[in-house]
């Protein structure tokens, strides 16, 4: 019976761990689902990108209120869960505070009293965060495509936030009175907590102390498995892909299109006078068989991480020109749509081991046609996105699909390509002509 706590304590870990490990093998698989794309290139750029975005948040303070606060989470977040570290430690152990006993007190005084703060912290950021998307309302976070689940998902976080550093804070004020009753040996500082929690538990029993505190570390350390798997059901994952995303972003220049690897083939065999486009040589199996995308496995692995990657902040959608004058285009949607398609498939998979066909496609079903054309492919999205996703990637190969494989184009591009084709410009006059208007 003395060690039925650790045995619990390891099971729970075992199966929390367990579980976290299978969805997210899944969700690499459906990320591979993708085409493959080398983004190898410029290791220590894509390094100090990382460094700078994902690590140093860098593009979060465009927003400042939001930034800041963001910024308090960030870092409380990645501090506080090292104490995961002697979390694990003495519950495997049947320890208290192994780590404070191997460091020297001042050490790690400054250590607990940094994260006592920073869980207070955490705490005012949660509660305003809350307040903005239930209470004040900011535009960007009561859209359409956040309605029903999203909005739900995101309250749900925040509330299991809050609970978590609760948690911390009364576990740290148990412990503080427990310390002044010398039931156990004093370890660690805890600023805040001594001096706003700690006195309202003072008359508590040590045995009732003991109970607040086992209490608190138990749902914290389960409150910690549980956040770990709902990130699988949650936009909560950029916790773990923005590192990735950031790596993997693109590095040219910005707005620059990528060319399409089966046109080129095309225009090579084109080119090629040795190559017989009717034999084996110049056979269909060197040229791609689709041009541009029109479902989630014609985009490519990197597009498809980026799908999963979205905050679902809205800032691509706040500074898209096209929604901000009606429009129905929505950056922000358009990744949800990609992430949905993508997990739809997946279950497709797990149910059937493969594909079968289900008769939908992401375009069409989740993404419209109005949506894409709508775009002016300003790049403001990918500017404005705090961890480098690019919705215009995939806008466009969306349009490519249409325009090269369906010959579906709105009537006012096809006045323009008409002039590109005849006149080498797209003006309705010859361009040798295009300098006349100078001449006055």
């Amino acid at each position: 019976m003395e060690y039925i706590s650790n045995i619990i304590f390891i099971l729970l870990a075992f199966i929390g761990i367990g579980f976290f490990l299978r969805n997210l093998f899944k969700i690499r698989r459906n990320i591979l689902l993708g085409k493959p794309e080398n983004r190898s290139d410029q290791p220590k750029q894509r390094f100090k990108l990382m460094l700078r975005i994902a690590l140093g948040q860098g593009k979060m303070m465009f927003k400042p209120v939001a930034g800041f606060f963001h910024i308090l989470i960030y870092v409380g977040f990645i501090l506080i869960n090292i104490d995961l570290v002697e979390i694990f430690i003495d519950g495997i152990f049947n320890t208290h505070r192994y780590i404070g006993q191997i460091l020297s007190s001042y050490l790690y005084n400054y250590i607990t009293a940094s994260l006592d703060v920073l869980s207070y912290l955490v705490l005012i950021a949660v509660v305003v965060f809350f307040s903005r998307r239930n209470f004040i309302k900011v535009p960007r976070l009561k859209s359409n495509e956040l309605s029903g689940w999203p909005k739900k998902d995101a309250n749900i976080i925040l509330i299991v936030e809050f609970l978590m550093m609760l948690a911390v804070i009364f576990a740290n004020s148990s412990e503080v009175v427990l310390q002044q009753k010398n039931a156990i040996h004093i370890v660690g500082y805890f600023p805040l907590s001594s001096w706003l929690i700690s006195p309202c538990l003072s008359n508590l029993t040590i045995h009732q102390l003991t109970i607040v505190f086992s209490s608190c570390w138990w749902l914290h350390y389960i409150g910690i498995l549980i956040f770990m798997n709902y990130l699988y059901y949650s936009k909560h994952l950029h916790i773990l892909f923005a590192f990735p995303n950031t790596y993997y972003s693109n590095l040219k220049n910005k707005g620059e299109f990528n060319n399409l690897s089966s046109v080129t083939k095309e225009v090579k065999l084109m080119m090629d006078p040795n190559i017989n486009p009717f034999t084996e040589e110049g056979s269909s199996d060197q040229i791609s068989k689709k041009f541009g995308a029109n479902e989630v496995t014609d985009l490519s692995w990197i597009q498809l991480l980026n799908a999963y990657t979205c905050t679902e902040c809205g800032r691509c959608t706040s500074s898209c020109p096209a929604n901000l004058t009606g429009k129905k285009l929505s950056p922000r949607k358009i990744m949800m749509d990609v992430r949905d398609r993508v997990e739809e498939v997946g279950r497709n998979i797990d149910k059937n081991g493969e594909f079968v066909e289900d008769g939908k496609q992401l375009l069409g079903d989740y993404i419209t046609k109005e949506e894409i054309w709508a775009c002016t492919t300003c790049n403001a999205c990918v500017e404005s996105c705090p961890i480098q996703i690019d919705p215009l990637s995939i806008i466009i190969d969306l349009r490519r699909y249409l325009v090269m494989e369906k010959s579906e184009v709105p009537q006012e591009l096809n006045g323009m390509m008409s002039c590109i084709e005849n006149n080498n410009a797209p003006w309705p006059f010859n361009n040798t002509d295009r300098e006349n208007w100078s001449k006055e």
